[in-house]
């Protein structure tokens, strides 16, 4: 355990901003695995329903930093590609 007042207050917060990423990433794939089924199940207008909430999750990720520009970048193209290739 950390002595110095400084070193302790960088635990909690360090502590405090692991869980929020963690709730974000979480939400993040969530919303992916939505996209999925519904693709799976071959739901076009329900996919691209999902699509649009999956983008701003995605999007609010990158934002605050969760997540990185490219890859948040990525994970959206291959979603738009796979609800796009849905006939």
């Amino acid at each position: 355990m950390a002595n110095i007042k400084s070193a302790k207050k960088r635990i909690l917060v360090n502590a405090k901003r692991a869980e929020r990423n963690k709730a974000i990433r979480s939400k993040v794939k969530t919303m992916i695995k939505k996209v999925e089924t519904a693709i799976a199940a071959n739901d076009k207008e329900l996919a691209k329903a999902n699509l649009s909430l999956a983008i701003s999750e995605i999007e609010k990720a990158c934002s605050k930093g969760v997540i990185h520009r490219n890859t948040a970048s990525r994970k959206v193209s291959r979603l738009t590609k796979k609800v796009n290739s849905l006939a």
